[in-house]
C-alpha cells in the first residue's frame, strides 16, 4: 500500500477510537477523492447513514468552479438536509485528512448552513 494512505489510514484509526456518532448528534464522515468530495452523516449506534451529499449531485459537478468552491456548496448542501432530518449537531470526522482545503472549506459551508460542530 502507498505510504501516504497507509498514514492516513493510521491517523483514521487512531481519530475514530474516539469519535463515535449517535441519532442527536451524528459523525460527520467525509471521503475526499481527486476529483470529488463525499460527506455522510452516520450513527454509529444503529449503523445507519442518516443523511448524504456529494460534489456529484444538483449540478455541483457540472459548476465551472474550484474543487474548494465545489466542497463549500456540499458543506452547504449536507447542513440544509440534516436540517430537514432534524439533526442540528454533529461530530466532525475528517477521516484522516489534514484539516486543510478542501476539508476545511466543506467544514465552513456546513457551518454556514447552519450545522453546529
Amino acid at each position: 500500500m502507498n505510504k501516504k494512505i497507509e498514514r492516513r489510514l493510521n491517523i483514521k484509526r487512531r481519530v475514530r477510537k474516539t469519535i463515535s456518532g449517535t441519532a442527536t448528534r451524528p459523525r460527520m464522515s467525509v471521503f475526499r477523492s481527486n476529483k470529488q468530495i463525499y460527506v455522510q452523516l452516520i450513527d454509529d449506534e444503529a449503523g445507519r447513514t442518516l443523511v448524504s451529499a456529494s460534489s456529484t449531485e444538483n449540478g455541483i459537478e457540472q459548476e465551472k468552479i474550484t474543487k474548494i468552491e465545489k466542497a463549500a456548496k456540499v458543506g452547504n448542501l449536507v447542513a440544509e438536509k440534516a436540517k430537514a432530518a432534524g439533526i442540528e449537531t454533529v461530530v466532525f470526522d475528517r477521516n484522516g485528512y489534514l484539516y486543510h482545503g478542501r476539508v476545511k472549506s466543506l467544514a465552513d459551508g456546513a457551518r454556514n448552513g447552519g450545522l453546529k460542530f
